[in-house]
């Protein structure tokens, strides 16, 4: 019969892989808490029309990419393949618009794109989602500029970049849209079929086109950061001042769009060219009209969003703490009698204590510590019983101790030897 494996683009994470994983949301968590935000859990499924309404029906995502079904019941669901749109949709749900001034919200799992699989991207990949409510100072996006700084310090990722924009609001970009358009109508002959619909119906999703045709025509066509209104232009300055009082430094895109519809203002990305063409692991901006959109209150949002697959291809393995590991080699049911109370001590002391289930033979067991790469075998067989000691023998230099027979203190004494 032939095995059952994972669908394309979907895996099992086990090994340096899940440890780096668990480093990075610690780290974050870290930060994310100092910076007094909140977690929330969101579901995986949500209705169809939550992603349609907040990301837009151009968009590759809603166009090509979600996983879409209709259920028993007859409703069309979602696999979530982001996680903004949940999070204004939770935010709205449960009235924190009504109770908080501001809020401070982060969430992090699985989302679900179907794109072909590539290096650190998966059909299945896993967010950091980091959210702001009601905060129309553009010193929150400096100041989550600034987080991700202090994160990827300590993650210790050093070739970084990163990039920012403004994609300006809907006056300031409706006005663009008219000149952008008679620009990309001179050029419809070199445009794909997906960019020749956005065209009508959404030309600056041109610029986040993956097409190599599309790309070069993008780059002599006009830039919307030179239209910017007056209240648009403002706000960047002064999100750039806070930048530089934050003490870290930015570059500036003029051509950097963000590939959802929401965005308004500062976008940025942030960049590795360790992770080659497709270099971006993190990602954000502001998106001051989603929350009214979506049938909620006039209120700011601002946020970004961590690839943890694309993070941790570029995040140096955590530097290990070295601390001795044990083993309990047990010789007849007498020395298994105190199989329980040496593991209650070991745990109570913070370390663990393996053993063998079956307690075979001594060199069965001494084998088997080996292959857990144990520190040091505790050794108790009748005789040691008889004498009121145990045996514990040091696995690479073969150094055997005794020590008195008393669940309450052996931890205490093994791990002292351990560390002379």
């Amino acid at each position: 019969m032939e095995k059952i494996k994972t669908l394309r683009g979907f895996r099992d994470i086990s090994g340096e892989e899940l440890d780096k994983f668990k480093h990075i949301e610690a780290v974050a968590r870290k930060y994310l808490n100092l910076l007094n935000f909140t977690e929330i859990e969101l579901p995986i499924l949500e209705k169809t029309e939550l992603f349609v309404r907040s990301i837009g029906d151009t968009t590759d995502i809603v166009e090509k990419e979600m996983f879409t079904f209709t259920d028993i019941g007859g409703d069309s669901l979602t696999m979530r393949p982001e996680a903004t749109a949940g999070m204004v949709r939770a935010y709205l749900q449960s009235g924190l618009y009504a109770t908080e001034r501001v809020s401070k919200l982060f969430t992090m799992g699985p989302m679900f794109r179907h794109e072909k699989p590539q290096k650190g991207r998966f059909r299945e990949f896993h967010q950091i989602d980091v959210e702001a409510f009601g905060i129309d100072d553009p010193l929150i996006d400096a100041e989550l500029l600034w987080m991700i700084h202090m994160l990827l310090d300590e993650l210790r990722v050093n070739n970084f970049e990163i990039e920012v924009n403004s994609v300006g609001c809907p006056e300031c970009r409706e006005s663009f849209r008219r000149v952008l358009v008679d620009y990309f109508k001179t050029k419809k002959e070199m445009l794909c079929e997906d960019c020749m619909r956005r065209l009508d119906r959404n030309p600056l999703r041109i610029f986040d086109c993956k097409n190599n045709q599309c790309i070069e025509v993008s780059k002599e066509s006009p830039l919307l950061f030179e239209y910017l209104c007056e209240g648009c232009r403002r706000h960047f300055d002064e999100f750039q001042r806070h930048v530089d009082s934050f003490g870290f430094s930015v570059t500036i895109n003029k051509r950097l769009v963000r590939g959802l519809d929401y965005y308004t203002r500062t976008v940025f990305e942030v960049t590795s060219n360790d992770l080659g063409a497709q270099k971006a692991f993190m990602a954000g901006g502001r998106y001051d009209n989603l929350v009214e959109e979506m049938g909620g209150p006039k209120t700011p949002g601002t946020g970004f969003a961590i690839g943890v697959e694309r993070l941790a291809l570029i995040t140096l393995k955590e530097r290990a703490i070295t601390t001795p590991t044990f083993f309990f080699a047990y010789l007849g049911e007498r020395a298994k009698q105190y199989l329980i109370p040496l593991i209650k001590a070991f745990a109570e002391a913070n370390f663990s204590l393996s053993y063998s289930y079956d307690g075979r033979s001594l060199k069965s067991q001494m084998r088997y510590a080996d292959s857990l790469k144990a520190d040091f075998v505790i050794i108790l067989g009748d005789d040691e019983i008889d004498k009121g000691i145990v045996v514990l023998r040091n696995m690479k230099t073969k150094v055997q101790y005794e020590l008195l027979l008393d669940p309450s203190i052996l931890p205490r004494e093994a791990i002292k030897l351990s560390v002379e």
